[in-house]
């Protein structure tokens, strides 16, 4: 192929991250390759400031809590790598019944979209990040009263042990009724 994601990725990498995602290897190396194009500073890692320069990304109103869930603790600190990155793409794929991974199961899949909530990183989703997140997704069309209003009635619907914030158990509880496998999919091509 001659690219640099090429030279660089050794099948073994292929081999093991296939194992762990699920991908096929033409998926990962195209994506290495996306990756190593998002690596400005060829460090081997991505910052956050490389994720801005994805405009799709960069748009969304999410935009931060979605890079924020792309980081682990160790990821803060020098940024994601290649398998990082992949482990959380991974969570993406779509689910077939004989091509399941860990990574893309139901529960991964709500852990990812509660980390998108759970701003401070305390394992519950209180009133203020949930303001937070709805003014991300709406920004001024929806008046401050609306928000606070449908901040309160998600956590009174869904803080099954009244102490004023949604745990992860209890965020999978109301998604139950979610197809998140559908809706947390996205289609990668071969």
């Amino acid at each position: 192929m001659g690219s640099k994601a090429s030279i660089n990725l050794q099948p073994a990498d292929i081999e093991v991250i296939q194992k762990e995602t699920g991908f096929t290897p033409n998926q990962i190396v195209r994506l290495y390759s996306r990756f190593t194009s998002l690596d400005k500073s060829s460090n081997g890692y991505l910052s956050r400031e490389d994720f801005l320069k994805v405009p799709e990304l960069a748009i969304n109103p999410l935009c931060d809590c979605i890079i924020h869930a792309f980081c682990t603790e160790e990821a803060e600190v020098e940024g994601v790598n290649f398998r990082q990155f992949m482990r959380t793409l991974a969570r993406f794929r779509p689910i077939k019944s004989k091509e399941t991974s860990e990574l893309n199961s139901r529960e991964e899949k709500l852990k990812f979209a509660f980390k998108m909530y759970d701003l401070n990183k305390d394992n519950k989703i209180s009133r203020d990040e949930l303001l937070q997140v709805l003014h991300m997704m709406v920004g001024a069309n929806i008046s401050e009263e609306q928000l606070g209003s449908i901040a309160d009635r998600t956590i009174l619907e869904a803080d099954l042990d009244h102490d004023g914030s949604i745990s992860f158990d209890e965020f999978c509880k109301v998604m139950e009724k979610v197809d998140v496998e559908q809706k947390m999919s996205i289609r990668f091509l071969n």
